[in-house]
């Protein structure tokens, strides 16, 4: 019998291998499900790879009919290349473009509808700005001779194109290559209007491909006949107007629509170079422009010989008027600065008085003109700037370039160029309000800020000098050291806001020798608190807007705030001390002026030559000058103790002829003049007597007096003599 206690035996095992059996079928279960997966995932892979490569071949056969060979393969790999190197190049040049695309986000059609007379200081009027919309011409009205003259000259094709002429860019290409140099340019007149519009005329690659797609973006939002209108309404045409309509009022006294085809001719020649052939200035030269628009006309089948053969032999003539200097760089700053005082005003049609000296333009105009013809090619530089403020803060003189019918681009506001050492007046100023004086003295070593390492000129270091020292030689490594071992960086961007710099100062620690860039009235503006004894400068244009009814809208010496105090006295006093030694044993010893008049003032010369400046001031006046050129390529070798230091003096000697001198805050001596010398006992050796040297005294008239007398002089010169019978009736 079987034991039952025996596990092995009777029907007690029978459910533990049951168990067992439904434990191990689970297991093969899962993984028979597992390798069913994976085998599908293998099949499916491989299938869809074998589809693929099967696909692959049967598009590869599909295409092998296409096949070039030979020299079509050529070609097509030409072309191929071509395409993406085409396309990579219009996403780079998408990207260039898209800041300028910016300034079409705004209300850019509207010019304002301000008609502004501008005056003088003395209220002889200067010029005009502003256009009111409804006083435009249509384009509908405008004599046809005069349309096609403008078309025949400037835009052959601007009906045909998108605003980029590529015919009319290879053919100017090619005339330019065979002359050797450029005679004809390729811009479109959509181009010309998206540069007058939107940019500046800086000659650089950026700026023709910001007017290329301007010119695009133009054409795509507006129809030929509004762009048409806006350029003969919108382009300077000389004499400070703008305009067709206006143009033809200056110079023949009519209205655009009644002018004849040789007045039409010489006003379509006159959008090329308004300056150069500006009528009233060069008759014979625009005559000689009219006949060439002529010849254009009849060239471009516009018109024939004998419809032209009329105005040839009678040249348009042009009314005799005396001819106005207009200061146009001011004036268009000015005109900024009317529109943002005026927005609150109801009138629209306004007479300004603004704070211009124009003898003092002239002036400054000559100056800067003159040292360019003279020094120009030896420093290469074409371009320059300045501006002259009367102590008080009236601007007295602005010149924004060289020639403003070349160039609209204001130079003296809108440039933004480093400073160099002309920027470290901010830190020395610092300096002189944390405690130190002129005398305190500072070690002038190699110095490391971070990854940057400053170095002097010619790497020379001097060791221990005092302050007053180190801004007279222009050290490079003593604001530095003041920066980062005194006080940092902030103080410095605070205190050149603080002195009227509007332009943002960077955050950068190499600021301290003039990397940031600000404009020449920026500077003008700053320097202009010394002479002041370190209040606000209060710069300014506009002394008065007032309506056509007489009545005063705004007036400076009420409206604005006084001016607030910049320097303390003390810290203005040292700063004046050290800035007048920089004519006198510095940097600027060519900007010293005659008759012992003591000036303060600070040079700049920025990297690689590209910016030379001087900014000084006087008890009277502080005058910037910048010389440079557009493109920022360098000059040669050219420093602010050069060009720009004689061209101060220059504009200063002028400007201090006839005037009451006025005292340098903080300045002992403020008035040094010349001692008389004792008899020798010896006459000289060339036999002239011996001559005492004259003492230099400040003239008794003002200025305005000594102007009246002049102009009444001039008037007496010219005046007729007198019949002797008008004589004896009036006696």
């Amino acid at each position: 019998m079987e034991d039952p206690s025996n596990p092995e035996n009777g029907p007690e095992t029978k459910p533990d291998t049951q168990a067992e059996g439904q434990a191990e079928k689970r297991p093969r279960r899962k993984r028979h499900i597992l390798l069913r997966i994976d085998s599908w995932i293998d099949s499916t892979l491989w299938n869809a790879g074998f589809r693929l490569g099967e696909l692959w071949e049967d598009i590869t056969i599909f295409f092998r009919r296409f096949r070039a060979r030979g020299w079509k393969r050529i070609l097509f790999e030409l072309l191929g290349e071509g395409l993406t190197l085409g396309t990579a190049g219009s996403v780079v040049l998408l990207m260039l473009a898209m800041p300028a695309f910016e300034a079409t986000h705004g209300d850019w059609r509207n010019r304002g509808n301000f008609a502004v007379t501008f005056l003088d200081r003395y209220g002889n009027i200067i010029g005009h700005r502003g256009i009111i919309h409804e006083n435009s011409v249509p384009v509908d009205q405008l004599p046809d001779y005069f349309v096609k003259a403008v078309l025949a000259t400037e835009d052959r094709r601007f009906f045909d194109h998108f605003g980029i002429d590529v015919i009319g860019l290879f053919r100017a290409l090619s005339v330019n290559a065979q002359a050797g140099g450029v005679v004809q340019g390729g811009s479109t007149l959509t181009q010309q209007l998206a540069k007058n519009i939107f940019l500046s005329n800086e000659r650089s690659l950026d700026r023709k491909i910001k007017e290329a797609f301007l010119a695009i973006w133009l054409e795509a939002n507006l129809s030929k006949k509004d762009i048409l209108s806006l350029y003969l309404d919108r382009t300077y045409m000389g004499g400070g107007t703008f305009g067709a309509a206006a143009a033809s009022q200056f110079y023949f006294g009519k209205s655009i629509t009644d002018v004849n085809l040789a007045e039409a001719a010489m006003l379509a020649g006159l959008f090329k170079a308004p300056a150069k052939y500006a009528p009233h200035v060069n008759l014979p030269a625009a005559r000689a422009r009219a006949n060439d628009v002529l010849s254009n006309l009849v060239q471009s089948g516009l018109m024939t010989e004998g419809q032209v053969i009329a105005a040839r032999r009678n040249p348009a003539s042009v009314v005799d008027r005396a001819q106005i200097e207009s200061p146009d760089f001011f004036l268009d700053w000015a005109f900024d600065e009317v529109q943002r005082l005026a927005a609150r005003f109801p009138e629209r049609s306004l007479i300004v008085r603004t704070t211009i000296d124009m003898g003092l333009q002239k002036a400054a105009e000559d100056s800067v003109e003159s040292s360019l013809m003279e020094y120009g090619e030896r420093y290469h530089a074409k371009q320059g700037a300045t501006v002259v403020i009367e102590n008080g803060g009236a601007v007295r003189a602005m010149v924004g370039g060289r020639d403003y019918g070349e160039s609209q681009f204001n130079r003296a506001t809108r440039a933004l160029r480093q400073p160099g050492s002309s920027f470290k007046i901010y830190t020395y100023s610092v300096a002189m309000e944390r405690g130190l004086t002129p005398t305190s003295t500072i070690v002038d070593a190699p110095i490391t800020w971070g990854n940057w390492s400053p170095h002097n000129y010619e790497n020379r270091y001097s060791g221990k000098v005092t302050l007053a020292t180190a801004i007279a030689q222009s050290i490079n490594t003593i604001p530095v050291r003041l920066a980062k071992e005194k006080f940092g960086i902030q103080p410095i961007r605070d205190m050149a806001k603080a002195m009227g710099v509007e332009t943002p100062i960077r955050n950068d620690k190499t600021i301290p020798i003039g990397t940031s860039e600000v404009t020449v009235l920026d500077q003008a503006t700053a320097y202009a608190v010394f002479p002041a004894d370190g209040m606000q400068s209060r710069r300014h244009g506009i002394g008065q807007i007032v309506g056509y009814d007489g009545k005063v809208l705004y007036d400076f010496s009420h409206d604005e705030v006084p001016a607030k105090r910049v320097l303390t006295e003390k810290a203005n006093s040292y700063m004046n001390q050290m800035l007048i030694q920089i004519p006198q044993i510095g940097t600027g010893r060519r900007a010293a002026l005659d008759r012992g008049i003591l000036v303060g003032g600070k040079t700049g010369t920025t990297q690689a030559y590209r910016d030379a400046w001087f900014i000084g001031f006087t008890g009277n006046y502080t005058c910037a000058v910048w010389f440079g050129n557009d493109d920022y390529t360098s000059t040669n070798n050219m420093t602010g103790g050069t060009l720009p230091a004689m061209t101060f003096k220059k504009i200063m000697d002028y400007a201090h002829q006839g005037i009451v001198l006025k005292p340098l805050p903080g300045i002992d001596n403020p008035f040094p003049v010349q001692k008389p010398q004792a008899v020798a006992a010896k006459k000289p050796a060339d036999g002239s007597e011996n001559t005492l040297p004259p003492l230099i005294r400040p003239r008794s008239l003002s200025v305005d007096s000594t102007k009246i007398l002049r102009d009444l002089g001039e008037k007496l010169k010219a005046a007729a003599p007198l019949a002797t019978q008008k004589v004896a009736t009036a006696e």
